[in-house]
C-alpha cells in the first residue's frame, strides 16, 4: 500500500511540480507519507516535508547533469527512500542513474513517462542515444507508467522497466476553469467579434514549433487570427517572423497566462504544431471548452484526436494539410460546433478526479513494500 512511506518525488523544475503534481503530493501526504521533492528550485506546494534543490541542464550529455547524479546518489545512500517517483525525461534518467550509482537497496523506482523525447522519425543517432539511456536505467525501474500508445508499446517491446503500465495522462483539473460566452470573452480581451480565432498555449520552443503556424498565416483568410499564449526562448524570433511575413496584426502574443479560461472561451479552434507530445494539457484543456483540434499527426495527438469526431490531424510540417483543415473549419460553423461537442465528450476521461486514483491504483497493484 502507498501509505506511511518515505518518498522522493523528482522532476526537472519546481514549476513543473507546481503545475502538474500538487494533487499527487497532497495525496501521498494524506496517506501518511513523508515526501521529499527533488528539482531545480523550491516548489510551493502543500505536503512536502523537505526539498532537495538540484537542477538539470537541458542537454542530456551536459557534464553538470552527471555531477548532479553523483550528488543525488549521495543523498540516496543516506536517506533510504521507500519510493522514488521520477517525472520528466531528464530528471527521470539522472535520478535513476543515481539509483544505479548508489545501489538500489529496498527502494521501489517508478518512472512516469510524460513523453519519451524520441519516436520513429527522430534522427537515428539521437534516437539511439536516448533509447540507450532508457535501456541503461531499465534494470532499476520497477514500474514505467506511460501516457500514450506509442510510448507504452515501445517501453513494453524494449523492456524499459520491469513492469510497464499506462494511464490517461497526469489528469487535468477542469474544475479550475470557468466557461464564458464567446462574445463576452472577446470583448473583455479586446479581440474582434467576427474573427476565427485559433489558440495554441505552449512554451515557445523548437519542439512546439510555433513558427510553422505563423508561416501558414499568410495563406489563410484575413478573418483568421492566431493566439499564442506562453513564453520561451524562441518567442522573440516568432515575433520577428510574424513581422517579416506581414501577419503581425493577425498574430496575438498573449504571454504567460495563469488562467486561460477567457482565452479558451474566446477561441474557435485549438491548433498544435508540436514535433512530439506525451499527452498534451493544452489540447485537452481546449477540448474541455468544446474547441475542435487541428494538430500534427504525432504521438500524444493521435491518442486524443479522432478525425471527424473531434478534430483533424495533418502530417508534421505539412502546411497544405494544415491550411486545408483550417479553411474547412473556418467556413463551416456547424462543423466547428459538431466537432467541438465531440471534443468536449471525449476529454472527460482525462479529468484529474479520474486519473489520480487510477495512477495510485497502478502503483498499489504493481509495487509491494
Amino acid at each position: 500500500m502507498i501509505r506511511n512511506l518515505k518518498v522522493l518525488y523528482a522532476a526537472s523544475s519546481a514549476a513543473h511540480l507546481e503545475s502538474f503534481h500538487g494533487p499527487y503530493i497532497r495525496r501521498l501526504a494524506e496517506n501518511g507519507c513523508q515526501v521529499y521533492s527533488l528539482c531545480g528550485g523550491r516548489p510551493r506546494l502543500e505536503g512536502i516535508s523537505g526539498n532537495i534543490e538540484l537542477g538539470f541542464k537541458k542537454s542530456l550529455l551536459s557534464p553538470a547533469n552527471f555531477i548532479t547524479a553523483i550528488r543525488i546518489a549521495g543523498v540516496l545512500r543516506t536517506e533510504n527512500f521507500d519510493l522514488i517517483w521520477a517525472h520528466t525525461s531528464l530528471a527521470a534518467f539522472f535520478v535513476r542513474l543515481a539509483v544505479i550509482l548508489a545501489g538500489k537497496g529496498k527502494s521501489k523506482v517508478v518512472n512516469t513517462v510524460h513523453g519519451y523525447l524520441f519516436d520513429d522519425d527522430t534522427p537515428p543517432l539521437k534516437r539511439a542515444v536516448l533509447l540507450a539511456a532508457e535501456r541503461l536505467t531499465a534494470g532499476v525501474t520497477d514500474l514505467a507508467v506511460t501516457m500514450n500508445r506509442y510510448d507504452y508499446e515501445l517501453a513494453a517491446r524494449k523492456r524499459l522497466a520491469k513492469t510497464v503500465a499506462s494511464v490517461d495522462g497526469a489528469g487535468v483539473n477542469f474544475d479550475k476553469f470557468s466557461v464564458t460566452d464567446k462574445k463576452t470573452a472577446r470583448k473583455a480581451l479586446g479581440l474582434p467579434e467576427n474573427a476565427i480565432i485559433m489558440i495554441y498555449a505552449a512554451e515557445f520552443s523548437k519542439r512546439k514549433n510555433q513558427s510553422f503556424l505563423i508561416e501558414c498565416m499568410s495563406a489563410l483568410p484575413d478573418k483568421v487570427l492566431l493566439l499564442l499564449a506562453g513564453r520561451g526562448a524562441l518567442e522573440g524570433g516568432c515575433r520577428a517572423l510574424a513581422e517579416r511575413a506581414g501577419v503581425s496584426g493577425r498574430v496575438v502574443f498573449a504571454g504567460h497566462i495563469s488562467d486561460l479560461s477567457p482565452y479558451y472561451s474566446a477561441a474557435d479552434i485549438c491548433v498544435s504544431s508540436s514535433r512530439s507530445e506525451g499527452l498534451p494539457f493544452n489540447v485537452m484543456e481546449s477540448m474541455y471548452f468544446a474547441l475542435p483540434a487541428v494538430a500534427s499527426r504525432v504521438k500524444g495527438h493521435i491518442d486524443l484526436i479522432d478525425e471527424g469526431r473531434n478534430g483533424y490531424l495533418y502530417a508534421y510540417g505539412d502546411k497544405n494539410g494544415f491550411i486545408e483543415h483550417i479553411e474547412r473549419l473556418a467556413g463551416d460553423e456547424e462543423l466547428r460546433r459538431r466537432l467541438g461537442t465531440g471534443a468536449k465528450s471525449s476529454v472527460e476521461r482525462y479529468a484529474l478526479d479520474r486519473v489520480l486514483p487510477a495512477a495510485f491504483e497502478l502503483l498499489e497493484k504493481h509495487l509491494s513494500f
